[in-house]
């Protein structure tokens, strides 16, 4: 009886222990996953791209690639198009098929554009319109390509979330890019735009100005599985064209940079998002001589391994990732009229980027109360600012400086709706940026934005 009772009291002890035990294991922060997707998003012989239809594919594809980050709440989707834009109801079912593929919410996925030209647009609102007042021309708005891509991509992330792998840490590096990013808009002595300095600019006294406002820096937020990265996510803020209008869909010089790194580094998928680039381009350093394209894109991938070589790797729990998203509504431009716009649409010949077409898709948007989301992905230390539009870059160095104690990064070229965003001073100095033919929104767009940058940054008053 003794023994029995010893047995018991050993039992006991035990039981108690393991009952002990259990809160410290469901208060640890949950271990991460990282899932890497690849599509093919090049589009077919014969299809419209941008400007103009596919007459030949080339050697380099385009790609929609992305990562899953799981383990931290309901997964977390960041996505890369290589394409020129993605708006309106084409963003939305991008994101809300994604989230579907994932279980996840679609406010919880991000999907960026690089914003090559040489590649297709992707607008379900503007599509819908153009069927419905029975307009012809108009076939970069046929969006059965695009449709395709996305089930694609919804079936990679299933495909890659059954075999995630382990992210035990996370990694940061920065470095500077040389001779590739310019600012664009030239000022005059009175304060207004005097010259727009465009992709490839022929005139050497443009070339010759200073680079002006922009932001050298290139950005690298990696994960890795103890010492090997799975995903190497670079950002980096300029447009992305050395030439176009080629009929031949290309990743142009930002994605033969990705290629580089990932022939480099071939365990890691790499992943590029173009940052708030608005107003910042290659002309200074491109006169439109083809070998160009070559030589930026060395320069992309150079600055690219250095901020590898650069990165600081630190462990990885749920605890240290977290999203956070505001939804803002943003002011319509006083030149958008939709009686004008449709009477424009049925008289005037198909042409442009951004079209008629598109801006009455954005402005019928907003009169039906369309928030975009603003988001932030906190990783560490690290926070990358997601965000709409061709956003100009004095929005990134603003987010720099809100939170000087943290690495910052921002992936602009999100809902492509609103077109070109730019400060409130920079419409009062014209250019071509900020005309009623690029930009969909009100100067009263910069406060919006900032107060949503702050909230997310935790800087707000």
């Amino acid at each position: 009886m003794k023994r029995l009772s010893l047995s018991l009291i050993v039992l006991l002890i035990s039981l108690t222990a393991i009952q002990g035990s259990e809160p410290a294991k469901k208060a640890a922060s949950p271990a991460m996953k990282v899932a890497a997707f690849d599509v093919d998003a090049t589009p077919p012989l014969g299809s419209a791209m941008a400007y103009d239809p596919v007459k030949r594919l080339d050697e380099l594809t385009l790609r929609c690639r992305g990562i899953v980050i799981v383990g931290a709440g309901k997964p977390i989707i960041l996505c890369a198009v290589d394409w020129i834009g993605i708006a309106n109801e084409g963003h939305d079912q991008f994101r809300e098929l994604l989230a579907d593929a994932a279980e996840t919410t679609h406010d919880r996925v991000a999907v960026h554009t690089l914003h090559q030209h040489d590649a297709p647009g992707c607008d379900f609102t503007a599509e819908r319109l153009i069927r419905n007042l029975g307009l012809k021309d108009y076939g970069r708005f046929d969006g059965g390509f695009h449709r395709d891509v996305i089930q694609r991509a919804a079936k990679a992330i299933k495909v890659a979330i059954a075999s995630a792998q382990p992210a035990t840490h996370y990694g940061w590096g920065v470095a500077a890019v040389k001779e590739v990013a310019s600012n664009r808009r030239i000022l005059g002595p009175d304060g207004k735009v005097r010259a727009v300095r465009f992709t490839a600019t022929k005139d050497p006294a443009l070339r010759a100005e200073p680079e002006g406002v922009i932001d050298p820096e290139v950005a690298l937020l990696s994960f890795w599985n103890e010492g090997r990265p799975i995903a190497v996510l670079s950002y980096y803020a300029c447009h992305p064209q050395s030439y176009y209008r080629t009929g031949i869909p290309s990743p142009d010089f930002p994605g033969i940079a990705r290629f580089i790194r990932g022939q480099a580094v071939p365990e890691a998928l790499h992943v590029h998002f173009n940052g708030a680039g608005g107003n910042i381009g290659a002309g200074k350093y491109n006169d439109g001589n083809k070998e160009n394209r070559m030589a930026l894109a060395q320069r992309l991938a150079d600055g690219m391994k250095q901020a590898l070589a650069e990165t600081e790797k630190q462990p990885l729990t749920g605890a240290d990732v977290g999203w956070e998203t505001v939804p803002v509504k943003l002011p319509v431009a006083p030149h958008l009229n939709y009686e004008n716009l449709i009477k424009d649409l049925k008289t005037e010949p198909a042409r442009g980027y951004v079209s008629k077409a598109d801006q009455l898709a954005w402005l019928i948007r907003c009169k039906s109360g369309h928030a975009i989301d603003i988001a932030c992905l906190r990783v560490g230390q690290s926070r990358v600012l997601h965000m709409p539009g061709e956003l100009f870059v004095e929005y990134q160095l603003a987010a720099k400086k809100m939170r000087p104690d943290l690495h910052i990064a921002m992936a602009a070229y999100g809902d492509y709706g609103p077109g070109y965003i730019g400060t409130t001073r920079a419409y009062a100095e014209g250019g071509y940026e900020t005309s009623a033919r690029a930009s969909n929104v009100a100067p009263e767009v910069e406060p919006v934005l900032i107060n949503a940058m702050m909230q997310l940054l935790g800087t707000k008053k």
